[in-house]
Parts: C-alpha cells; structure tokens; sequence
C-alpha cells in the first residue's frame, strides 16, 4: 500500500503527539514531534541564559543555532522516540511549564524556524511519516496527502496539561497553566513567521469531549478513507 505524509497541526495541549504516535505505531510510519524540537532549542536557550522572564538575547541564540544538534531515538519499553539534545536525553526537562512558557517565543523567530523546517522536510522526504505541529500542513508539508487540524476549548486543554504536570510530581497551579496555554495561543496565531493557522484543505477535529480511543478511531478512519481514495 502507497505510503503517506499525515500532518497534524493544532494548538497547545491537543492531544496531536498522542494521536501522532498511535498512528505511526498502527501504520509502521516514521514519527516526528516537531514541538519537541522547537522545545529543545528553548531549553538550549534557557541553559545558555539567554531567555528568561526580564530579556531574550535572540541574537545569541540565532548566532549559535549550528551548535545545536536534535535527534530522535526509539525508547521500545516507553513505545516512542525520545528528544536528545547535542547527544543527551532531554525528553523529561522539555516538558516542564517554565519551557512551555518561553518555547513559542523562541518558535517565532525566522532563523530557528528556517532550520528546524529544513530539518523536518529531510526527516519526511520519503513519505510514511506521521508529523505533528504548529505549521506542517501550511509550512513543512503543503502537499501532504492527509493534513488534521486539531483544536480543543482552553479550559480543556488546560486541564489535561495540569493532570499530566500534576502526575509527574511538577508542583503547579492550574491557573498558571491555565495562563500559559492561552499566552501560547496568542503568540502562535500572531507570530510573523509561520503563524498557526489551519490550511484550507486541513480536516478539523475538535477532541474537547472525545475519548483518546474515540479520538484515535475517528483519526484512523480518515486515514484510512485517504488511503483507499489513493489506491
């Protein structure tokens, strides 16, 4: 059967990474969290001291961007593929609040977005990918053959982000996180470059009262009838 690019854009906290990786896993497909790299180059950021609450020295960031090498590796006893940033495992340190409130700061400047697309584009040059992010179906991948745009209500989102927070031991308050999404939406579809927006021919999905199960079945079917219309 004919191999496919799925691109899968959306707002923060969507469930795109979890119904992303399902997919890939079902179909046998190579699976790219695009967030995770954008989040690695914040916690480069954050580690080197050039971003916090009072400054952003985006010159020395972008004037550094060579330095920083990402990479995926299969982890087969979590089921995914970790982030590692110059050779070290950062899967956990990404996912904290304090790089969830700068990552779309850093995501909105051209330089890191330039070369992390190129990267992206390399990764899914062969099809059978599964990709998950802010602009894939507009930036990295206009031409997919299955493009999901996928959006919950805010208050939503936020929960299911403090749940996951909360389960992992981080000590926060959901009206921290709660701030954080909205903010994050805010820069996103108003950022100059690559600002989310949800491509003409993207299939909406609203996930805000849908199961993970419900969620992935309904995915699923789409692919399936894209598949079957290719064939």
């Amino acid at each position: 059967m004919q191999n496919i690019t799925i691109a899968i854009d959306g707002f923060s906290s969507t469930g795109k990474s979890t119904v992303a990786k399902q997919l890939a896993n079902h179909l046998g497909y190579i699976y790219v969290d695009t967030g995770a790299m954008y989040r690695a180059v914040t916690l480069y950021t954050m580690q080197n001291g050039w971003i916090d609450k009072d400054q952003f020295d985006v010159v020395a960031l972008v004037s550094n961007l060579d330095k920083i090498t990402i990479s995926f590796t299969f982890n087969p006893s979590l089921g995914f593929a970790e982030v590692y940033l110059n050779g070290v495992n950062i899967e956990r340190e990404i996912r904290t609040l304090e790089v969830s409130s700068y990552v779309s700061k850093v995501a909105a400047i051209p330089e890191v977005r330039y070369q992390l697309v190129k990267q992206q584009q390399q990764m899914g040059k062969d099809k059978g990918v599964v990709m998950d992010g802010r602009d894939i179906g507009t930036v990295v991948f206009p031409y997919a053959e299955l493009k999901l745009f996928m959006t919950a209500s805010a208050d939503k989102r936020a929960t299911r982000r403090f749940d996951e927070l909360i389960g992992r031991g981080d000590d926060v308050k959901y009206e921290a996180v709660l701030r954080n999404v909205q903010e994050r939406d805010y820069i996103d579809s108003h950022r100059e470059d690559s600002p989310l927006v949800k491509a003409d021919d993207a299939i909406e999905i609203d996930n805000s009262d849908l199961t993970l199960e419900q969620q992935f079945d309904t995915v699923l079917n789409l692919v399936n009838k894209t598949l079957g219309d290719l064939a």
